[in-house]
């Protein structure tokens, strides 16, 4: 093949997975090396991940000396704590010195603290003292996050001064949107973004053109209070500041964006009972450990709804008929509720449901599950009448369905307002939850009015 691989030919797909398999095993060393050189550090990252661990490791060995070092923040946590070790120390610092402070914490953050020792040791003293810094914030916190890099202005400037400094500066990011106008105590009060600035006169004051009252992060915000700042006002960046008002960094767009799917990517993962980053790069048994705990619950929860089925068990010895129709009541009720739960708990990260329009919200979820319940409950109804020739039986099980049904979808939306109330994460509890709540009623509406009119 060609020495260099054209770029725009390069798709990130099954057969170049399979194609890069394939050299690695016929030891094609610079079809490898051309390969990365073309590849954009995201999708090198994307690759190694699909690969296994000694295929990746091979990769990363013939590639070493010129491994893209913004690779390296851009992978799942149990890929990078599998090649990291590869690196000798002075090549790691290397990459890392090429980086950003918010995706360096993001590396050393994960290390074993030794290695860290180690890395933080041989990083200019500078960055050492911000690296240490940003580890001592909470993990969830805008301080992990942000950009120690950023261009902050005197607000007594103008345009030209401004132009000026940013080609003679040596401290001037590589990527930044906005200027931030300080006062003396070094504290923001406006911004200027870029394309407002570069269509100014020299001789324009900054503190004619900023905005006012910028929207400002404390260093100790919650990334969804920065994601909800962000998408609210449509920030590309924003300032940020310590305990006294301080600007000590900066939050872009680009890492709003992490901090969204990351944040959609846990949800998703709690709502299945699913914990821990990186759970498809896990090894079986990691995996099997981390799920045990929800299975347990789950166990214990249809103990319950078993238990509650057993106080019934005569009139299941009397009607086979109700042991066959059971589940379809609860399963029914199971899944409104978790269509329920899911916009929910979605609209409270969007906090678009908060405790203001709760009343509205289940009056609102009352009524879909009374509409959806009348249609399931004459069909299920009218099934079941046909089907055991018994409509005394269709009337019951299409009783049960619209009172589950309805009692699903106040639940779904219940549940998450009550458990947020007591500082409990919806996404971690509300689906055991719900799934108990409505098996348990579904079975016992459904067997009790079949026990009462039919036995």
């Amino acid at each position: 093949m060609k020495n260099k691989i054209s770029s725009s030919l390069i798709v990130l797909n099954s057969d170049l997975i399979a194609k890069v398999i394939s050299e690695l095993g016929n030891e094609n060393f610079t079809f490898i090396i051309n390969l990365i050189e073309e590849l954009h550090p995201a999708d090198t990252a994307d690759l190694l991940e699909t690969l296994n661990s000694e295929d990746r490791k091979k990769v990363v060995k013939i590639i070493k000396r010129n491994f893209p070092s913004q690779t390296l923040p851009s992978m799942n946590v149990p890929i990078l704590l599998d090649i990291i070790e590869e690196f000798e120390i002075s090549h790691l610092v290397r990459m890392l010195s090429e980086l950003d402070t918010d995706d360096i914490t993001y590396v050393l953050e994960i290390c074993e603290e030794a290695l860290r020792k180690k890395v933080l040791k041989n990083l200019p003293k500078e960055s050492q003292k911000l690296i240490k810094k940003a580890l001592t914030y909470d993990e969830d916190s805008a301080g992990r996050i942000m950009q120690t890099d950023y261009v902050s202005i005197p607000v007594s400037w103008n345009i030209g001064q401004v132009v000026d400094y940013l080609r003679m500066s040596k401290r001037v990011p590589d990527e930044f949107y906005a200027l931030f106008a300080v006062d003396s105590r070094h504290i923001p009060v406006g911004t200027v973004p870029l394309y407002i600035a570069m269509r100014k006169k020299r001789e324009v004051k900054i503190a004619d053109i900023m905005t006012t009252n910028p929207k400002i992060v404390s260093v100790n915000d919650k990334r969804e209070d920065i994601g909800f700042l962000f998408d609210q006002y449509e920030l590309t960046s924003a300032p940020v500041v310590d305990a006294r008002g301080r600007l000590i960094g900066m939050i872009t767009v680009d890492d709003v964006v992490d901090l969204i799917r990351q944040k959609a990517d846990e949800d998703m993962y709690k709502l299945g009972g699913v914990t821990g980053e990186g759970d498809l790069y896990l090894a079986a048994f990691k995996t099997a450990r981390s799920r045990f705990g929800w299975l347990a619950i789950n166990l214990i929860t249809a103990i319950l709804a078993s238990i509650s089925i057993a106080f019934f068990e005569t009139a299941l010895d009397k009607l086979v008929s109700l042991a066959i129709l059971m589940p379809i009541v609860a399963s029914m009720g199971g899944n409104a509720g978790t269509q329920t739960l899911t916009v929910a708990v979605r609209a409270m990260a969007t906090r678009e449901l908060t405790s203001s329009n709760s009343l509205r919200v289940f009056g609102k979820e009352i009524l879909v599950g009374a509409y959806n319940g009348i249609f399931f409950a004459l069909l299920i109804g009218i099934v079941t009448g046909l089907w055991f020739k018994d409509y005394l039986l269709g009337s019951i099980i299409a009783f049960a369905m619209l009172f589950n049904l309805i009692l699903a979808g106040t639940f779904g939306a219940a549940i998450p307002l009550i458990l947020s109330y007591f500082k409990i994460d919806p996404a971690v509890a509300a689906t055991v939850i719900l799934t108990t709540i409505t098996d348990i009623l579904g079975f016992v509406i459904f067997l009790a009015l079949a026990n009462y009119l039919l036995i």
